[in-house]
């Protein structure tokens, strides 16, 4: 069948790929096949070797599930990309779904109304997870529905198919961890034995760099590499691609008493498991494949990754060293937005070459390592697509008037950051100013929240929203998400949201855990604004009453005043947005001189 493919495949377009999967589809007897935007690894960000979906379809959004039948094809996204996509999948013939607005289904749904009894569901079983299929499985009950994840089929289309990466792992180093490998390992184990568990399966990238110091580079933006932990009561395994790890390291993770065995090793060792055992799985990470190799005799102990609380909470190594890499973020960001409010208008600057410049500027500071996510420079009405990426078709010339959004971040030696600041660039309505006052109340409240241990962030987010809900306004986004340690720039378990989907835990805040604070306002085809800081959580005062709470801001970077409308500030919020700014200067002066100082004096100087 694969002979069946063969030719120019650089040349097929999105109807000839389709038509070449349907062909496969058609021969194993498949009424539907699925094709997410995912690795091995349930990852945010994947490599080029996994984006599938992207080249069957030709969408280039970073989120999207594509499901492909002998008469239809359609794309479900997010209202971040609901634009992009109707562009980029224009003439194609695959009909595009709008995930989460009224009456469109959700690809579950859409196939327990579509198929007929008996049918086939195919999907590459390592890209999905049981959590993912066990949902098919409920809304198709009763069909007689089977699913087949054995085969690659999107895989055997791609002729030309990029390889797997295996870029260079590194070491974090004892001092910047806080931790060492053995000490994360005993803690894992201790956890393991709270649940009874003889074995736990790691397959969150983001979880093994954790837990054994390492970087690597195998994914755009986010410091992994591939790879799978197997730990039992004795043994730790690393699955991962051998040729990635220098002698040295391999050195040293033998001492700490892990073995490195390669990649592909992992459904081997999960089907080893002897009947009996009991294995730890988080099945809304571990992908469909790899449970369906644990032996029917082993019991499937389902928790959530305990891997993922122990890294939330920085250790006081990683806390220290995370504020340096905010100060050296400010003093970039800051430099940047005097940049651009002094330039715009002398010269041509467009979204792309603004993104170059603040790059431009974080590559001065010591330790810069690169970004922590694609840059979102967005202006005028593009700042209302609430995760726009400029492209060269975009690209907007920024003018001296409106506002242009920048939400950007970078990982340093020393930690990752992630801040979004709504830049003035000349005269603005009063609308735009009554709308980025207001949300910068919300901003400001939730930055001063006192509150008792053991409140989430679900508690916390009607703070960020409440001058906005007072206007009859709101944003359609997560006020908060956690923040790895020179790692992904979003991580949980903790966030600050008021929706919370089925079986959603309410995760406590703790010391030591990061979060945004972001609340935004857009408006459709006018302009759009966000402020986020980053934050530290902070146990406080503690009296009769219990143990208080509070976030230390990490981000050093001034607000706009030009946007402010002070007649709507409380006296209390002139007093923290003040307050932040006094330590803005106290913190980034130091660092710069002349005319960047003098500016940074004048914003900061309070009202």
């Amino acid at each position: 069948m694969r002979e069946m493919l063969r030719g120019n495949e650089v040349d097929m377009n999105t109807t000839e790929k389709l038509q070449a999967l349907r062909a496969l589809m058609w021969h194993r007897k498949i009424a539907a096949y699925i094709v997410p935007t995912d690795d091995f690894h349930s990852s945010e960000y994947v490599g080029d070797y996994f984006k599938a979906r992207e080249y069957l379809s030709g969408f280039t959004g970073s989120a999207g599930t594509l499901l492909v039948m002998p008469k239809r094809a359609l794309l479900w996204t997010d209202g971040r990309y609901f634009l992009q996509a109707e562009e980029q999948l224009s003439g194609s013939g695959i009909e595009l779904m709008k995930s989460g607005q009224p009456d469109v289904p959700t690809l579950a749904a859409f196939l327990g109304q579509e198929l007929s009894e008996g049918d086939a569901v195919g999907f590459d079983g390592r890209t999905v997870t049981g959590a993912f299929v066990q949902e098919l499985k409920e809304q198709t009950a009763g069909k007689k529905i089977t699913f087949r994840g054995d085969k690659d089929l999107a895989g055997l289309v791609w002729e030309h198919r990029p390889p797997m990466s295996a870029e260079p792992v590194w070491e974090i180093e004892i001092s910047y961890a806080g931790l060492s490998r053995e000490e994360k390992l005993e803690k894992v184990r201790e956890k393991m034995a709270e649940t009874g568990a003889d074995a736990y399966l790691v397959t969150a990238l983001d979880e093994t760099a954790w837990l054994l110091n390492l970087r690597g580079g195998d994914v755009k933006n986010t410091p992994v590499f591939l790879s799978y932990m197997f730990i039992t009561k004795r043994r730790a395994i690393l699955c991962a691609q051998e040729s990635a790890f220098s002698e040295k390291i391999r050195k040293e993770l033998k001492q700490s008493g892990v073995t490195l065995l390669p990649y592909e090793k992992i459904e081997e060792l999960v089907s080893s498991l002897p009947a009996g055992q009991k294995l730890l799985v988080d099945e809304s990470k571990v992908n469909y494949r790899l449970l369906r190799a644990v032996s029917k005799g082993v019991e499937k102990v389902k928790r959530p990754s305990p891997i993922e609380l122990l890294k939330a909470v920085k250790t006081p190594r990683e806390i220290d060293h995370i504020r340096v890499a905010h100060v050296k973020d400010g003093v970039a960001l800051t430099r940047f937005i005097y940049w651009l409010k002094s330039h715009v208008g002398q010269e041509k600057i467009t979204e792309m070459t603004a993104a170059d410049k603040l790059e431009e500027f974080r590559t001065e500071q010591e330790g810069y390592l690169g970004p922590s996510f694609d840059p979102i420079v967005a202006y005028g009405s593009h700042g209302a697509i609430v995760h726009y990426e400029a492209t060269p078709e975009t690209d907007a010339e920024l003018k001296p008037k409106g506002l242009c959004l920048a939400d950007t971040g970078g990982h340093y030696g020393e930690g990752t950051t992630d801040v979004t600041r709504t830049i003035v660039l000349g005269e603005l309505t009063a609308e735009e100013k009554r709308s980025y006052t207001l949300v910068l109340k919300g901003h400001l409240r939730l930055g001063a929240a006192k509150f008792r241990k053991g409140v989430c962030g679900q508690n916390l987010d009607v703070l960020a929203r409440i001058p906005l809900w007072e206007n009859g306004l709101d944003y359609d986004h997560g006020t908060g998400h956690g923040v790895g340690y020179l790692l992904s720039v979003h991580e949980g378990p903790q966030n600050v949201r008021w929706r919370m989907k089925k079986d959603t835990a309410c995760v406590p805040l703790e010391e030591g855990m990061i979060i945004s604070n972001e609340p935004g306002l857009y408006m459709a085809g006018k302009y759009g604004i966000r402020h986020e800081n980053l934050v530290l959580v902070r146990e406080g005062e503690k009296n009769d009453f219990g143990q208080f709470m509070y976030l230390e801001p990490l981000t050093m970077v001034p607000f706009d005043k030009e946007a402010i409308d002070v007649s709507l500030m409380s006296e209390e919020e002139i007093v923290l947005l003040n307050g932040y700014h006094q330590k803005v200067y106290e913190t980034l002066a130091p660092y710069l001189t002349g005319e960047e100082l003098t500016w940074l004096k004048e914003v900061t100087a309070a009202i």
